[in-house]
């Protein structure tokens, strides 16, 4: 008896989420893809900021925001600062939460992902790629389900027939990952504005970007 409410608990978020409408920007083209690969990308400029302050301050991002919190095991590194091409690499691991977490509901994945970051003039690219999660793993952190970003949230793995609906178990995955993705680029922008506008005081209004402009 026990063990069937835990299962149900468990099951509860995918049910809301199978039984709920689904925002466009989950369904077809939610997740890029150029020649089979998972691609998000996000570019735009800082035209009052020279390119070495631009490297600094992406890699400031990426270390402090990024790979600070995540999971340190063996996973998790800057592979390139971009001090001779600009371009800063870096793979991370963290924890991916689905719905709410109660004392005996954990339902979370591994999320596993390479970030770049190009500085070119005044000019900044972003990148995630190489998508994949870790799941169900047991409490040693073992045990676990590995999926590949493109045989998981992919529009033909996650997406019905008739572009209408998320498919239950990968579509929690799919919607998690656009959303945090568009976390992690708009938390970026707001690392430059943050640099360039740190003298004046904003008012707690809709935010407006004054040192940013976006593709």
């Amino acid at each position: 008896m026990k063990r069937t409410f835990l299962a149900l608990l468990l099951l509860l978020p995918v049910l809301a989420m199978a039984k709920g409408p689904v925002s466009a920007k989950y369904l077809k083209g939610g997740v890029p893809e150029e020649n089979g690969v998972i691609v998000f990308r996000k570019s735009f400029s800082i035209p009052n900021m020279q390119e070495e302050q631009i490297r600094k301050t992406l890699y400031n991002y990426i270390s402090n925001a990024l790979v600070a919190p995540a999971i340190h095991e063996y996973r998790t590194r800057i592979m390139s600062d971009g001090k001779e091409d600009g371009i800063i690499v870096a793979k991370i691991e963290e924890y991916m939460t689905f719905g709410h977490v109660t004392f005996i509901n954990l339902d979370r994945t591994r999320f596993i992902y390479q970030i770049q970051a190009q500085a070119e003039g005044n000019r900044v690219k972003l990148s995630i790629s190489q998508i994949s999660y870790y799941y169900n793993e047991d409490g040693e952190g073992k045990n676990g389900v590995y999926y590949k970003g493109e045989e998981w949230i992919s529009d033909k793995e996650a997406i019905n027939k008739k572009g209408t609906k998320l498919y239950p178990r990968s579509g929690k995955f799919r919607i998690k990952t656009i959303d945090r993705v568009e976390n992690i680029f708009e938390k970026c922008m707001d690392a430059f504005e943050e640099e360039v506008t740190k003298p004046v005081e904003e008012t707690p209004e809709k935010k407006t970007r004054k040192a940013v402009v976006e593709d």
